[in-house]
């Protein structure tokens, strides 16, 4: 596999990390680390999905919630 670097910048902090590093490191996840490692990059890649988190957040701290029994207990 040929290798290609990926560059981050977050705040000051700047990596170069090969794509055979970050292969190695999923690799190295079980499934549950891996599903939750997946689903953190899409979101943080979604914004649309961090759009609904917040307006979830939003909702939760005026209370406009329902319980468990109100959503599924028909």
């Amino acid at each position: 596999m040929p290798t290609k670097n990926i560059s981050a910048a977050a705040n000051d902090l700047n990596i170069t990390i090969t794509v055979e590093q970050v292969v190695k490191a999923l690799n190295g996840l079980n499934a549950k680390q891996r599903s939750a490692f997946i689903e953190d990059l899409l979101a943080a890649t979604n914004s649309e999905y961090l759009d609904s988190i917040k307006e979830a957040r939003t909702d939760y701290r005026h209370g406009r919630v329902k319980s468990h029994k109100e959503v599924f207990d028909a």
